[in-house]
């Protein structure tokens, strides 16, 4: 037998490169679309919705007879103003903060217990707003808070 090579023209030779450095990209890129430290690893569950009622630069919400009755409750709060994460931290004080991850604006409606959880990449924040793990680095924007006759006063 003998063996006969052919040689590859620079156009072929090129044409090949060019596909084996688009098949490593893609490979690449979707083993990053996986499953990463970044995705939530449990669903967290869902808050409880109050609707807040905007007037005067504040959301007013009543809490009487809610889901935030008990102490270490806490619950998403839905307004023409925006959106907010209510907790409430004893029995007369509560915490609010913007319900908007600071880190691709996603709308955190969840909480594992103790922090709240961004749906979309599973940042965790604790009930005043502080980053507790990324890939969020910003806290939450806090709001201060009044309690009165059941009612919590969100100032704007």
């Amino acid at each position: 037998m003998s063996d006969t090579h052919t040689p590859v023209s620079r156009r072929r030779f090129c044409a090949g490169a060019c596909q084996v450095a688009s098949c490593a990209t893609l490979a690449t890129f979707f083993s990053a679309c996986g499953g990463s430290p970044t995705s939530p690893s449990a669903p967290a569950a869902t808050l409880p919705v109050l609707p807040g009622q905007f007037a005067s630069s504040r959301v007013q919400v009543t809490v009487a007879g809610s889901a935030l009755d008990n102490v270490g409750a806490a619950a998403l709060v839905e307004s023409v103003a925006g959106v907010f994460l209510l907790a409430r931290t004893s029995a007369t004080a509560f915490t609010a903060v913007d319900a908007i991850c600071s880190h691709e604006s996603c709308t955190i409606t969840g909480s594992d217990g103790s922090a709240y959880v961004c749906p979309c990449h599973g940042s965790r924040y604790s009930r005043s707003g502080q980053v507790l793990a990324g890939p969020a680095k910003a806290s939450l924007r806090q709001f201060g808070t009044t309690f009165a006759d059941g009612v919590v006063t969100i100032a704007l």
